[in-house]
């Protein structure tokens, strides 16, 4: 973080000393987290976020492992679970916890606690945790959930813990009955719910540590100089950039056929500091649970623009707040209830292509090609030939990333969301899953002066004598991603069982001896490959 002027109370040598002992308590945080955590896609890829908050909900740090789209929801999540419960009426041992996708990460799985920290019987800050839990109950990671409330268990924002009279938690026993008696896996998601708050305690400690050795009472004054600074960084680079207004779209096509729309147009107020992104004329909402909560859209929005603008300034709620978002009610960028999400992923990480596309208009040497946007998903259950139950946890796979100015697009990359593969071990050992491919897709990045990244190809059966089903999220199978400046489109995907086109984006029903075979899309290339003349 820039110290270049001393803050009220702090010199400058001692003020990046706090800023670097926040971010390593954080870091803590989520390592905490990763090391308990009972789901591979929270222990293995990092589907998780990690942050601490002051006493008014702002983000002050973020953990460096997550997703963008987790981590930026619970920066504004964390406020609105502290509007029904305010600092002040919490006592040492209380824990909140919420899964209310429309004010937190946009799906029912994604469940979010806040753990309090207490300083001389007051709270100073709140360590929030997002993570994506194997099992909600209801229809599982995929689209076909015809509403909200058939894709799972929905928790308010209410105590998971609550503090006796000697400030230790206690369980509120109702929720913990309510929650564990509505999922498939009581143990699991017991386990993760324990890792979550195990982490939220490790954050307080370390945080009580570093008040200890500074001479804190609280942290307001370092979250007030924290993120001033990082919201003057902000407006000063955007004052930096061309006043005007820049528009672009891109198309997403789904397995079942349909076409999205994503319009957007960036407004760029160099005199107030402010980008301003508005998402209409984007596509109504879907029947299928791919549609995105404002929370989530506005986490990848700002992802995107603060990647192209100034990505060194820390993540926190100074470098979001002058990125504003507007996005018609009920359209696939702003669901509202009861409109189903759980797949909201498959539209909000493909935001970023609409989004660098207007963004090259301003930025051309900081933007790149379309890739192939979100991570295809899968979800696998059934039962053993014994008869007992088995569900994997979702597993991810991911294609091509569009080519930049001056290098090639990255292969079998996750971007925009940094959530990583879990290996294929790991899924074979969750469940009678056996992968007889995985490899690099050769020739499907997108030709340019600077190639696109390849996709990747995918094959796996399960070994069982039942029928079993599958849970499959994907996408881009007819229209490619675009190159950019003269660059070539990269290679679309495939989703196939026994060499057939799956067209649907429900739960299918398959077979023993089944092969499902995916072949995920290439980036976009970025210039024309002659444009040096060969």
């Amino acid at each position: 973080m820039t110290t270049a002027m001393s803050a009220p109370g702090f010199d400058a040598i001692e003020l990046e000393i706090l800023w670097q002992s926040l971010i390593a308590t954080v870091n803590e945080q989520a390592r905490a987290l990763q090391r308990s955590a009972f789901s591979p896609i929270v222990r293995e890829a990092g589907d998780l976020a990690n942050a601490v908050f002051d006493r008014r909900g702002r983000m002050v740090a973020q953990a460096v492992t997550g997703t963008p789209g987790h981590i930026n929801s619970l920066a504004l999540g964390a406020a609105h679970i502290l509007e029904e419960y305010p600092p002040d009426s919490l006592k040492p041992g209380d824990v909140l916890i919420t899964n209310d996708p429309y004010k937190t990460a946009g799906q029912l799985l994604d469940v979010t606690v806040l753990y309090p920290a207490f300083r001389n019987g007051k709270v100073i800050a709140f360590f929030g945790s997002t993570i994506h839990h194997t099992d909600v109950g209801g229809y599982g990671i995929g689209a076909g959930g015809r509403d909200v409330f058939e894709e799972g268990l929905w928790i308010p924002i209410c105590k998971l813990m609550r503090g006796n009279a000697a400030g230790e938690p206690e369980r509120s026993e109702d929720v913990w009955k309510f929650i564990l008696s509505n999922v498939r896996q009581p143990d699991h998601m017991a386990g993760d719910l324990h890792a979550q708050m195990a982490s939220g305690e490790v954050g307080a400690q370390r945080l009580t540590t570093l008040c200890d050795t500074h001479g804190l009472d609280d942290i307001e004054d370092l979250a007030d100089e924290i993120i001033e600074r990082s919201e003057k960084a902000t407006r000063d680079s955007i004052r930096e950039l061309p006043v005007g207004t820049y528009s672009a779209s891109a198309k997403l096509d789904l397995t079942d056929g349909s076409v999205i729309d994503i319009v957007c147009a960036i407004t760029v107020d160099p005199d107030a500091g402010e980008i301003l992104v508005d998402y209409e004329g984007s596509s109504e909402a879907s029947p299928w649970g791919i549609n995105v909560v404002k929370n989530y859209t506005h986490a990848y929005t700002t992802f995107a623009v603060r990647s192209v603008l100034n990505p060194d300034i820390p993540n926190n709620h100074g470098s979001l707040e002058p990125i504003k978002l507007e996005a018609p009610a009920g359209s696939i960028v702003n669901a509202v209830t009861p409109q189903p999400g759980t797949a909201r992923h498959v539209v909000g990480m493909f935001l970023p292509n609409a989004l660098l596309k207007a963004l090259a208009q301003i930025k051309p040497d900081q933007s790149m090609a379309e890739g192939s946007g979100a991570v295809w998903t899968m979800q696998v259950n059934g039962n053993h030939d014994d008869g007992s139950p088995f569900i994997t946890a979702m597993f991810t796979y991911a294609g091509g990333v569009g080519a930049r100015a001056t290098k090639p697009g990255l292969s079998a990359c996750s971007y925009p969301t940094g959530v990583s593969a879990v290996p294929i071990e790991v899924v074979e050992a969750s469940a009678p899953i056996r992968f007889t491919q995985k490899a690099l897709r050769n020739g499907s990045g997108g030709a340019g002066e600077q190639v696109g990244g390849l996709g990747q190809t995918v094959e796996f059966t399960v070994d069982t004598t039942r029928p079993w089903q599958l849970n499959a999220v994907t996408s881009r199978l007819d229209l490619p991603p675009e190159g950019i400046f003269g660059g070539e489109p990269g290679a679309a995907g495939s989703f196939t069982v026994n060499g057939e086109n799956v067209k649907t984006q429900a739960r299918i029903t398959l077979q023993p001896d089944d092969v499902v075979r995916l072949d995920l899309p290439g980036g976009g290339g970025y210039g024309s490959s002659n444009r040096n003349g060969s």
